[in-house]
């Protein structure tokens, strides 16, 4: 599935927030957008999923109009695995993961074999077949998002968006969440804050800078040290990992 997402402007009272931003995700893509605190890219994020309108814009999924089209038919092609994810009530883990089949349902229809199948296969993608009992309050951040993600899978979407996801996860929980999207063959665009992680899952960068696209490109011709500087205020020296093959930084302090 293929995101198109044109000339998109966000304005919050007099002040724009997103200025005249494209975005493109190629089928089985995946596409990474980053830049500082503040650059905007939560908020074309939430543009594109619809959590806000955008005042100009247009986002298609393929021939889809998401813009136009209704939540449920949305959801169908399109999930959203964020970075804050509390709850006032509590739901056995496989209880959460079931929820992502919703979309695929009538109103109060119950859940069917092929429901549970597939919850038992996002489960299992995610390393949570042994917490489906657990309580999802009782649990971790890291091990929440997770139960996040699962029910993303079960919701079967063709593409994914990624809000900041790995935000305030500790080293190994990132790379188990970015490695198990990776494996899902699917279109996938991610906010992200970690350069490496960028790097390392990234077809196709932008690089966002005071809610405009500063540079797009891959990440080892974007992920220059003036670029880095130009938007981290910090200044960089890139090398090549000589264990992974793969740019690394260097942050002068």
């Amino acid at each position: 599935m293929e995101l198109t997402a044109e000339k998109i402007e966000v304005k919050r009272g007099k002040k724009e927030i997103i200025k005249n931003i494209s975005v493109f995700v190629k089928d089985k893509q995946f596409v990474g957008l980053i830049g500082p605190n503040g650059c905007g890219k939560s908020t074309l994020l939430k543009s594109i999923y619809k959590s806000l309108i955008p005042q100009s814009g247009s986002v298609f999924l393929d021939d889809l109009d998401v813009l136009k089209s209704s939540e449920k038919k949305v959801s169908q092609r399109l999930g959203v695995v964020g970075q804050f994810n509390e709850m006032n009530f509590d739901l056995t883990v496989e209880q959460m993961v079931l929820l992502g089949r919703t979309p695929h349902k009538k109103l109060l229809e119950p859940d069917k074999q092929d429901d549970y199948q597939i919850v038992e296969e996002a489960l299992r993608r995610t390393q949570l077949l042994e917490y489906r009992r657990r309580s999802y309050l009782s649990l971790s951040g890291g091990e929440k998002q997770r139960v996040i993600l699962a029910r993303t899978i079960a919701q079967e979407p063709q593409l994914m968006v990624l809000d900041e996801p790995t935000n305030h996860l500790d080293i190994r929980h990132q790379f188990e969440i970015l490695s198990c999207v990776k494996q899902l063959g699917i279109s996938v665009l991610a906010a992200l804050h970690d350069l490496e992680l960028a790097v390392a899952y990234c077809d196709y960068v932008y690089a966002i800078k005071d809610g405009e696209v500063y540079a797009h490109g891959k990440p080892e011709e974007v992920l220059t040290s003036e670029l880095i500087e130009d938007l981290y205020q910090i200044r960089c020296q890139t090398y090549v990992n000589p264990v992974t093959h793969r740019l690394g930084f260097a942050y002068e302090l």
